[in-house]
């Protein structure tokens, strides 16, 4: 065997490889798992802080779909205990990359024997290595800055095998915590995961969120370049900017202006198509030095029925006037069943704090109280009353969803942003129409080949 195929043989995602990854994950998980039993059982004490920090240090060299999955848990409230979700959260971009013989060889695969000759240049090291896949920079033959997104070899084996874990994981935890029950968490997560891998799919997202954005001068999205993009190398336009937590020491005005270009980036194409970018990490997002954002990485797009928009709308208005069976309505739209009003009142504490700084027309911060732990407090609070009456299932539109205003909530409180939530809420909102959406949605996804919410 060559110097280069022994490299080619470590890049590699082998079966022992993964038996390998599992142990260490197993391990982690096997731990968790014997000593919630037996705190359960016998009053044995966690050391919640140390494990977390323990379940962080095994996932957090994986190059895999266990990653997403973590990130992914690390900001759906009531999923894990605060001390795990706190760590999982440094869960970003940091798993280590690929090397240069790994990168050749797929490339070759994916573009031919002469893919080189395609590029002006093409940097040997990653500039950024993920749980599915490492980006490259290059440029393309006339000079145009590119990003090649190379997804790692034999991830749909991976996934589905993750997935099972996750499913096993997931029952152990409900086993001995009936508060979430995570049947639709999972089937979710599945279905995103497996999204994701498609890289056409992933381009046809792309071009949508540049239609629906192309008017947004402080949101910038990536230009698909189709001639050097398979359905595992995706190649789009390079876009220059910082990482957000950049900003975070920032002026006053720096601050909130970075907020506010990711409030319109985010809800814009909720409000007016129906469409959600699901996957709102610190990875997914940069700065430029106007402060406008670039927006990255749409393989995790979700996008939703009319009638569940309006649904949202329509629980800001029913928490807003107290309207209780207006409530209820936007509930059963999204699809939770067997709703009592003592379970009700319940999720009605969560929603009040998502809506807050929506409902009162003045400058303030997304939360003005609980540091940067975004909603922690009140999530534990559900989570402990939901417990005491037997727990919910969230349906399946819901994960995302709230995914998405935890991961914002999160990215304005580290940032100290202070805005009038309530304009740029009801700029979006004022005249919302669910014919209207239904019509626009309908049109634009057709457009871009995308299927219909069903």
């Amino acid at each position: 065997m060559t110097p280069a195929d022994e490299n080619d043989y470590r890049d590699s995602d082998s079966a022992s490889d993964r038996l390998k990854r599992y142990a260490r994950v197993g391990r982690a998980a096997g731990g968790l798992a014997a000593k919630v039993a037996g705190n359960r059982l016998f009053g044995m004490e966690i050391n919640k802080g140390q494990h977390a920090s323990e379940l962080q240090a095994a996932l957090g060299g994986l190059k895999g779909p266990l990653m997403k999955i973590a990130q992914i848990m690390s900001t759906v409230p009531d999923m894990l205990p605060e001390e795990y979700m706190t760590e999982l959260a440094q869960l970003q971009t940091n798993a280590p990359s690929m090397g240069w013989s790994f990168v050749r060889r797929r490339m070759r695969t994916e573009l031919g024997a002469d893919w080189e000759s395609r590029f002006k240049t093409f940097e040997r090291e990653a500039s950024a290595a993920a749980s599915l896949g490492q980006v490259h920079r290059a440029q393309a033959e006339d000079g145009t800055a590119l990003a090649c997104k190379l997804q790692y070899p034999d991830m749909k084996s991976a996934v589905e095998a993750d997935l099972k874990q996750l499913k096993l994981i997931f029952g152990i935890y409900f086993r001995y915590d009936n508060a979430i029950d995570p049947v639709n968490i999972h089937a979710e997560l599945s279905e995103r995961l497996r999204e994701e891998l498609d890289y056409n799919r992933e381009a046809r997202n792309m071009a949508l969120y540049r239609h629906i954005l192309a008017n947004e001068a402080n949101v910038h999205v990536s230009e698909h370049v189709a001639d050097l993009s398979t359905d595992r190398l995706l190649t789009m336009t390079w876009l220059d900017g910082r990482p957000l937590m950049d900003s975070v020491e920032a002026d006053a005005e720096t601050r909130n202006a970075v907020a506010l270009n990711m409030f319109r980036a985010w809800y814009l194409p909720l409000y007016g198509y129906g469409v959600i970018h699901g996957d709102p990490h610190l990875g997914n997002y940069t700065v430029r030095d106007d402060n406008s954002v670039n927006l990255l990485d749409f393989g995790c797009v979700r996008v939703f029925r009319p009638a569940f928009v309006r649904a949202v709308i329509d629980l800001y208005r029913a928490i807003r006037d107290e309207e209780e069976d207006l409530a209820v309505h936007a509930y059963e739209t999204w699809g939770f069943v067997d709703l009592d009003r003592h379970v009700i009142d319940i999720l009605n504490q969560w929603a009040r704090f998502l809506y807050k700084p929506l409902l009162e027309d003045r400058v303030m911060p997304i939360q003005e109280t609980g540091g940067v732990a975004y909603g922690a407090g009140v999530a534990a609070k559900v989570h402990r009353e939901l417990r005491k009456t037997g727990g919910v299932t969230p349906p399946r539109e819901f994960v995302l969803m709230d995914r998405a205003a935890i991961g914002l909530g999160s990215v304005f409180t580290h940032l100290k942003a202070e805005i009038n939530w309530h304009q740029l809420f009801h700029d979006l909102i004022d005249g919302f129409s669910e014919q209207m959406l239904k019509k626009r949605q309908k049109k634009a996804l057709k457009a871009f080949d995308i299927p219909l919410p069903e």
